[in-house]
Formats: structure tokens, sequence, C-alpha cells
């Protein structure tokens, strides 16, 4: 599934990124301090006959400091049954892989992206996820938490007057903090780096 939605993401990169000139100003009378906008990785839900369906949503408020400063908040819901340390490859969502069950999560998040040259952006997330573990059998097995940091170079494309805009990036995930999780989900895990490198990211938003 991942796969499919790494491609689709990576094809509108590619898109987006013929324009340039992203760069918000103040003198600019399109300037806009607020914003409201998600991810169209939300489209992985679509994906028919998916073994690893994401059940994902997420919505983003954010506020601009000045114009180079920005901040937000992030939330998110979403389902996963294999280990997220994973990387790229044959053993990436493979049979034989997954949990003995799956993990549910409602994620609140604070993020500050940099703006650095035109549209080009740093970020820095930091993602408070309260985890639900279930068995096979559906069953909620225990509650934890973990906390996910991401760090993110990707580049804002303004649409319609800059009063839409998407931003394809490319990020770093590791989970610093990660508390009770069920010991048959850690032994998945074992075998993984905590850190998951190349996520591809396009987010898009709404200016007022």
């Amino acid at each position: 599934m991942q796969k499919k939605i790494l491609l689709f993401a990576l094809t509108l990169m590619m898109a987006s990124c013929l324009q340039v000139n992203a760069q918000y100003a103040k003198q600019d009378s399109t300037y806009k301090k607020y914003f409201v906008g998600s991810t169209f990785l939300m489209l992985g839900n679509f994906i028919p006959n998916d073994r690893n369906p994401p059940h994902f949503i997420q919505l983003n408020v954010g506020y601009r400091i000045t114009p180079g400063d920005v901040v937000f908040l992030e939330l998110k819901r979403s389902r996963f049954a294999y280990p997220l340390g994973i990387p790229w490859g044959k053993s990436f969502d493979a049979p034989g892989e997954n949990y003995p069950g799956h993990v549910r999560q409602n994620v609140i998040g604070l993020a500050y992206n940099r703006f650095w040259w035109k549209g080009l952006y740093t970020g820095i997330h930091a993602m408070n996820a309260f985890q639900r573990y279930y068995d096979e059998g559906n069953e909620k097995i225990a509650n934890g938490f973990t906390l996910f940091m991401t760090y993110r170079l990707g580049y804002q494309v303004k649409l319609f007057k800059n009063r839409f805009f998407i931003e394809p990036s490319i990020g770093l995930t590791h989970w610093p903090v990660k508390t009770n999780t069920p010991q048959s989900f850690e032994e998945k895990e074992s075998k993984w780096p905590e850190y998951f490198g190349f996520e591809p990211g396009l987010h898009f938003g709404f200016n007022f």
C-alpha cells in the first residue's frame, strides 16, 4: 500500500516542483497568516484490497509568526499492522513481517517550519501518539504511547493567488520515547531500526 502512496507522492512532487517562487512576504498583497490543511497521503485509504489499510485522517491548523516562521497543530488518526521501522524494500508490508494484530493511534502534534529561500523550508514535528494495541481477534490488549520526531525538507508551491498551497517534502522519523508495547509486538519490532527514512510528504492547505 505505502509503495503505491510513495509513487503517487513522488509523481505529484515532480509535477509541483516545476513551479517556483513560493516565498511568503508581508509586502505581498496575497499574504495570509492562517491556514488549514491536510495531506494527499489520505488517498491511501482508497487503495483496494490493501492488507495494511491505514484508516488515515489528518487535519493541520497553522499560523505564520513571520513570513519565514510557521507553526501548526497536527491532528491525526491512523492504523498500522507492521513495524514502522521496516525500510523501503522487499520486507516492506511483506507477509510474515506484520504484527500479531494491529495498532490504532490518535496523534496530537506540534510542528515548526522555517522558510529559507523562496518556498524551500525545513521542518520539525513532535507528535504524541496515544496507541491502542489489538490482537488478531480484534480485542484490545494494551494502551501505549510513542513520541515521534520528524525532520522534513520540502518546498511550498502557491496556487490560485496564494489561496491554496501544496508542500512536497521528504522526511526522517524516529521515536525516542515508546512505552507499554506488548511483548508480541516488540518481538516483531526488534529486528528493525527505530527510525524510518525517506518518508514522503505531500501536504496541502487553504490560506486565510
